[in-house]
């Protein structure tokens, strides 16, 4: 099951970044005069559009994204987290022996 949603999270993760690089900036100043040319081939609304469907999913992959990365945090293997705290606690008890 851990594979699984690693899986899916790294697809996400790669979504996201795709979908980040691929909106426009919200400040047009001196590039939207000179990148004026993509405004007249989708038309003054397509190109809205576009950014609109591409904030809406990028805001819903990210939240895909947060709650997968808690679902696989949750799903690890407990007994592995608590052997690994149990050998910290150990060496800070030798420490703490050898010091006095």
């Amino acid at each position: 099951m851990e594979i699984a949603i690693g899986i899916i999270l790294i697809a996400a993760s790669l979504f996201l970044i795709f979908a980040v690089l691929m909106q426009s900036g919200k400040s047009k100043k001196l590039s939207g005069t000179i990148a004026g040319g993509a405004e007249t081939f989708f038309g003054k609304t397509k190109g809205k559009s576009i950014d609109k469907t591409l904030s809406k999913l990028t805001t819903i992959i990210a939240i895909v994204f947060v709650l997968l990365v808690l679902i696989l945090y949750i799903v690890q293997d407990k007994p592995q987290r608590d052997a690994e705290q149990g050998a910290i606690d150990d060496a800070v008890n030798d420490s703490e022996v050898t010091t006095e």
